[in-house]
């Protein structure tokens, strides 16, 4: 029965974010939604880890599964990845390099945040 109402509280949640993705004017999918609000459910304890812990462990362990279905209709469109196989590739190349720019530069301004940070308790 437990997993049962962690199941539960996770299914609720994503719901509500995909009704909010309907009410909401932004182009932004239901599950983004469902994220934030169960990071912030968890972050102000309206939800303790505990509560959701054992069915979320479950589901992340069986989320390669999920990736079947994608794969599959991969496989039956290969024809049109075929034809533009060099405009994907370019796409994910370039995608990617965008990713690693940000992120590094992302993880400058923490970084030296966090110094600044640091070094302000330091002269107190």
């Amino acid at each position: 029965m437990k997993y049962v109402v962690q199941f539960f509280i996770i299914a609720f949640i994503s719901l509500v974010g995909e009704l909010l993705a309907k009410v909401v004017p932004l182009p932004v999918p239901g599950s983004i939604y469902g994220l934030v609000l169960m990071f912030a459910a968890l972050k102000s304890g309206i939800c303790p880890v505990s509560a959701v812990k054992e069915t979320s462990g479950f589901l992340l362990e069986i989320m390669p599964v999920f990736f079947i279905a994608p794969a599959i209709a991969i496989l039956d469109n290969m024809e049109v990845l075929r034809s533009n196989w060099i405009f994907f590739l370019v796409v994910s190349v370039f995608s990617t390099i965008v990713a690693m720019v940000v992120s590094g530069y992302v993880t400058q301004i923490v970084i030296r945040a966090k110094t600044r940070g640091e070094k302000g308790e330091e002269s107190k």
